[in-house]
């Protein structure tokens, strides 16, 4: 049976609706009322899936409200869209005919429909976000600082690293504290921070960028990060299957982590040992074992998940 899908193209004050099994067209405002309208709109042509592209924050409230008036939503990539259109051929580009590309897309891809992120999430989200800011100015001062000699400058900026070195403190403090608060979270930490190598700062970033953790296989968990090596083959030639796409920063935190966990875990010590003696070049032995740790995240989340069912 063929799904009803309405694509939507989101800008700053509008937006762009189409249904092209009923080739219907609507223009809302992007605001609450316009927002009740289109959801008036999908219910009248019985739409299954609202699919939306994100376009840098403007498509949260649509996410959040469409779910609140029990429209399931899916937010998918802009670039994938994109190309997805001039796959078809179609190079023009207005709002409405953007809705229109967007809701093929959805027919075609089939996107998974995503709730909302939790007041809790979204908070935790932006303390880390805002935490790896501050740890990237500390280090941008620190690079800066070893070209300096005057006196006067290097203590207006050893003054600036102080008052980054504590504001840095301060959202450690409020991350820990927000991870305490939620039960679910706290299992989850205690059981990533059983694996030695993998501290508290990790733990937060994987609970606030990988949500999806322990509700998905480990191909599945391993594609959506971008450690799942992907097939170079065409006719006799077999190419280097490389790791890209998926979600740059926790894997980047997973690459990070594998030499850690290769110190001071045994078994994922002699993975290694056994991939670099199998001639594995060192970056490919570090990105299998980031793919190891990952799998074994997911499965401890998985238990941890098993006892709360409600989550």
């Amino acid at each position: 049976m063929t799904t009803i899908i309405c694509g939507v193209d989101v800008s700053s004050q509008f937006l762009d609706a189409c249904v092209p099994q009923a080739q219907a067209h609507r223009r809302v405002a992007r605001s609450p009322e316009g927002i009740a309208d289109l959801a008036g709109f999908c219910r009248q042509h019985q739409v299954e899936l609202v699919v939306l592209e994100a376009t840098g924050g403007y498509e949260r409230l649509v996410h959040a409200l469409l779910w609140l008036h029990q429209i399931p939503c899916a937010v998918v990539n802009p670039r994938q869209v994109r190309r997805f259109a001039e796959g078809l051929g179609v190079l023009e580009k207005t709002d409405r005919l953007d809705a229109a590309v967007i809701a093929r897309f959805g027919a075609v891809a089939k996107p998974i429909p995503q709730p909302p992120a939790s007041a809790a999430h979204r908070r935790l989200a932006a303390l880390t976000t805002y935490r790896r800011q501050l740890v990237e100015a500390r280090v941008a001062l620190l690079n800066q600082r070893r070209l300096l000699e005057e006196p006067v400058v290097l203590a207006s900026l050893d003054r600036r690293l102080r008052e980054l070195q504590a504001e840095i403190r301060r959202f450690e403090e409020a991350i820990a504290g927000c991870v305490a608060a939620d039960p679910l979270w706290q299992a989850l930490a205690q059981a990533f921070a059983s694996i030695k190598g993998v501290a508290g700062r990790a733990v937060a970033v994987l609970l606030s960028e990988l949500p999806e953790i322990g509700t998905l296989d480990q191909k599945a968990v391993a594609k959506l990060i971008g450690l799942a090596p992907l097939a170079n083959d065409s006719g006799k030639r077999q190419g280097r299957r490389p790791v890209r796409g998926g979600r740059a920063g926790v894997r980047s935190l997973l690459v990070l982590l594998a030499s850690l966990v290769v110190r001071h875990n045994p078994d994922f010590a002699a993975i290694h040992a056994r991939l670099i003696a199998a001639g594995k070049p060192r970056m490919v032995a570090r990105v299998a074992i980031a793919r190891k740790l990952l799998v074994r995240l997911n499965a401890k989340a998985r238990d941890v998940r098993a006892a709360f069912p409600a989550a």
